[in-house]
């Protein structure tokens, strides 16, 4: 198991790097200036503010950026935002993307593990087939078009929710659903069919000939082999939620890390956009080695063939 660990980490450590080196570069060759705006600053203040950000030698900067960020946790001071740093921006919207993605991660996966495993003992009776239509139509459509839906039917026409912001869990409630959708049809497939498979498996024969309920069958016998497929998908599915928050917190007016990434895209803010890609590549690989890990104990023989 150290071993496995090990080799991930190892993995994680270039996948890392490859990302630092391609968003710096294409951040460097990107047009547009952050610092001319409607007026054209003289040559001099932008040489000035060019220094000031580590951006008048992109080699220097390149090289220099990994060191301040591992050594000293500094990822510099931010364009867009006047007296902030990038550390503080991440420290203040990092909590608000992570609690919107707990919720919508919890909302997909409580509901798409019932799902699923509804579906599966029902096999081709229209609870089946309704789940199916469902999840289908849930994958299909942008979160987007989703939450423009969900704004009108419970914000506009009833007020029964309201529209956006942040601060109450009623406010949570349609960008968690409108980012966990697609989330809980992907799991609920992932049961569907892991949970087909598994009752159709001598072992589960067994337990049924020796009288066992149909509730301890899948609780006991077929949920633990059933669900690896949805581990293994958890980690991605994780960082994925975090990371596909941008256009959900930018509809619901979340300040989350995604809407301040939005906008410092949108501003050419490099230092910000930098930092916020790397901590979401952080984030990203240590929910993807989480789960490896997580499958691993349930399964030592995927970390005998990883």
């Amino acid at each position: 198991m150290i071993g496995f660990i090990l080799k991930r980490i190892a993995q994680s450590v270039i996948v890392v790097w490859l990302v630092y080196t391609c968003t710096f570069w294409l951040l460097m060759v990107t047009p547009g200036d952050p610092f001319v705006g409607q007026k054209q600053p003289p040559p001099a203040v932008i040489a000035a503010l060019k220094a000031r950000y580590g951006l008048n030698d992109p080699w220097k900067a390149y090289w220099r950026y990994p060191v301040d960020v591992i050594i000293h946790g500094d990822f510099g001071p931010t364009i867009s935002y006047s007296n902030w740093s990038v550390a503080a921006v991440i420290k203040t919207t990092l909590p608000v993307s992570m609690a919107l993605g707990a919720l919508a991660l919890l909302f997909a996966m409580w509901l798409g593990v019932a799902a699923g495993v509804l579906g599966a003992m029902l096999k081709n009776r229209w609870i089946d087939h309704t789940l199916t239509i469902g999840s289908l139509a849930a994958i299909s459509i942008p979160n987007f078009i989703v939450g423009s839906v969900l704004l009108i039917l419970f914000a506009v026409n009833t007020t029964v929710l309201p529209s956006g912001g942040w601060g109450t869990f009623r406010q949570l409630i349609l960008p968690a659903a409108t980012l966990g959708l697609a989330y809980w049809a992907i799991i609920t497939r992932l049961m569907r069919e892991s949970t087909s498979d598994v009752l159709n498996a001598d072992y589960i024969r067994t337990a049924r000939a020796k009288g066992s309920s149909p509730l301890r069958v899948i609780s006991i016998h077929a949920a633990p082999n059933a669900s690896l497929p949805m581990l293994a998908f958890l980690g991605p599915a994780a960082a994925g939620i975090l990371t596909g928050s941008f256009v959900v917190e930018k509809l619901f007016a979340v300040p989350g890390m995604g809407n301040v990434f939005v906008n410092a895209c949108l501003d050419k803010d490099i230092p910000l956009v930098l930092g916020i890609t790397m901590v979401y590549t952080v984030i990203l690989i240590v929910m993807n080695i989480l789960a490896d890990i997580a499958c691993a104990m349930a399964d030592p023989r995927v970390a005998i063939n990883g």
